[in-house]
């Protein structure tokens, strides 16, 4: 289950991540929307970062019957972001929340040899998703 807490003035509807999140786990994962000045907050007081990104996880320990983690998506970045690259702000922020979540499942981009990034078009592609987010993905 996806425990939505949406924090932003955007209307978002989960149900379309509901299928991504299903074919990646079955751990409830918490999923919040905020703005950049929240974000900038978490961001500098856990990655000592004093600046606004697009999204931040939050594993928790793998234990059973535990939450997998938490994903904080900033609407303010994503909007940003899907001008840039030509897409849907929906579409920028279901990419942020794959991004999110395989960092959850214990990927990182920052020190793997591209499997994360090859995992997150693999999900784009098997989603029917927009090519622009493979781009934005690169």
């Amino acid at each position: 289950m996806i425990d939505f807490e949406n924090r932003s003035d955007y209307e978002f509807d989960i149900s379309k991540l509901e299928k991504i999140y299903s074919d990646l786990t079955q751990k409830d994962v918490e999923l919040i929307l905020t703005d950049d000045k929240e974000i900038q907050e978490l961001n500098k007081t856990y990655r000592n970062k004093d600046k606004p990104t697009d999204v931040l996880s939050f594993p928790l320990e793998d234990l059973p019957g535990m939450p997998l983690g938490s994903i904080i998506i900033s609407v303010d970045t994503a909007k940003r972001g899907a001008q840039e690259f030509g897409h849907s702000i929906d579409d920028e922020i279901t990419l942020l929340f794959i991004h999110g979540l395989l960092h959850l499942l214990g990927y990182d981009h920052e020190v793997d040899n591209g499997e994360m990034r090859a995992k997150e078009e693999e999900i784009i592609k098997k989603h029917g998703l927009p090519d622009s987010l493979i781009v934005r993905n690169s």
